[in-house]
């Protein structure tokens, strides 16, 4: 018997009700995420990838379908989640140290205040915010802050962690110093991860599959295995193997877009 996979989602349709009628998102979308594994979702803007996001961390519930972590069914918001989106949301009046501690103290945990303390300063450390931990968010650059971020995202430890385009608003050095950041806290962590990008060489360079999602509504395109090595360096985005990759991801967006037949004619 085999080990439930760590996300799953299975016919999962789901619509917003606006004055106009239901506004369909999702139609039978299925994604499954083993356990440990690295996931990127792409597509068309508006196709639906942030409700994806709502939806595994139990902050909202689909219309028909099942969401499932860890073989569990998702019927309320989860403690095992992580989360990290494109604004940092920092609370200004609280250090860095007590904005990273804050999951510990909603989280039931059993570890002493100079325990959690270590947790949020080992992984400050581990993605060069040492020495930055009483300083206020307004103080830190972008992409100190989107750092500061990940941080309080893994310090409760999370089976899952869901990253919702939390590099998109960097400059292009920022974000791939933070690419590399991620690869080193997977070597670190232990956690699942599923990454909503827009950026088609994010979705190469960090994740071990990347699944497409249609228009709307939306459900899966094509699920692409990323065939690069675990120890990536920036320059592997430049390889034959890496061009061909987003090649076809640009095409299968392009698919997606209603686009594929104009520009193959």
């Amino acid at each position: 018997m085999t080990d439930e996979p760590q996300i799953s989602l299975r016919g999962v349709t789901h619509a917003y009700m606006t004055d106009d009628g239901p506004l369909p998102v999702l139609r039978d979308l299925n994604i499954t995420v083993q356990k440990g594994a690295f996931t990127a979702v792409v597509g068309p803007s508006g196709c639906g990838k942030s409700t994806l996001t709502r939806l595994i961390a139990g902050l909202m519930f689909p219309d028909e379908g099942e969401v499932r972590l860890g073989g569990k069914l998702v019927k309320s918001p989860r403690s095992t989640v992580g989360m990290a989106f494109q604004n940092p949301v920092l609370l200004e009046w609280r250090s860095i140290l007590r904005n990273v501690l804050l999951p510990l103290e909603i989280v039931a945990n059993d570890l002493s205040q100079s325990q959690r303390e270590d947790r949020a300063r080992e992984l400050l450390a581990l993605v060069g915010l040492e020495g930055f931990e009483e300083k206020k968010p307004s103080e830190l650059s972008g992409g100190m802050r989107q750092r500061a971020s990940l941080c309080r995202a893994l310090v409760h430890r999370p089976e899952v962690l869901i990253l919702d385009e939390p590099f998109g608003a960097l400059d292009a050095f920022t974000r791939e110093d933070l690419w590399q950041i991620m690869h080193e806290l997977r070597h670190e962590e232990e956690f699942t991860c599923l990454l909503i990008t827009h950026d088609l060489r994010e979705s190469v360079f960090l994740a071990d599959e990347v699944v497409v999602l249609s228009g709307r509504p939306a459900t899966t395109q094509e699920v692409l295995k990323v065939t690069l090595g675990k120890d990536r360096v920036l320059d592997d985005l430049y390889t034959p193997e890496a061009t061909d990759m987003l090649a076809h991801l640009r095409h299968q967006i392009q698919i997606a877009q209603g686009r594929g037949e104009e520009l193959a004619a």
